[in-house]
């Protein structure tokens, strides 16, 4: 499983979780700590001006632990309605067109198909990620 955190410039962190590994509230909070370091690192910026965070309603991310780690990076939270999936980025543009791109692919190990999306995911120009990203806001 792969969890993409992006903006309209691009992929902030890629975090690939072994095979049948839960997402609990502990790794979630520590994919959020790796995402900040993330913007520290590639937008800093944002830290500053102001984080805005699409998140669901799953478990880990309403999970008091999650919340209150939320609260202490002082980031905005943009609450994604149940079943709205003209609301999630990642959904509607993101892996649509990652999907195309896969269809008819053969891969024989994990970090192949690691490696693909990777390469895929750096070759798109920041024109692809800033048209998902005003999708959301139409």
């Amino acid at each position: 499983m792969c969890t993409v955190f992006w903006d309209r410039y691009g992929v902030l962190l890629l975090d690939y979780r072994p095979n049948g590994q839960t997402i609990n509230a502990q790794v979630y909070r520590d994919t959020l700590q790796r995402l900040r370091r993330a913007i520290q690192n590639k937008r800093q910026e944002l830290l500053s001006s102001g984080v805005v965070l699409l998140h669901d309603n799953a478990r880990p991310h309403r999970a008091q632990q999650t919340t209150a780690l939320l609260q202490q990076f002082r980031w905005n939270i943009m609450d994604h309605p149940p079943y709205s999936l003209d609301l999630a980025p990642s959904d509607y543009h993101l892996f649509l067109h990652m999907k195309r791109f896969l269809a008819g692919k053969q891969f024989h190990s994990d970090a192949e198909v690691k490696t693909t999306v990777n390469n895929w995911l750096q070759q798109q120009a920041v024109d692809f990620f800033d048209t998902g990203i005003q999708k959301l806001v139409t």
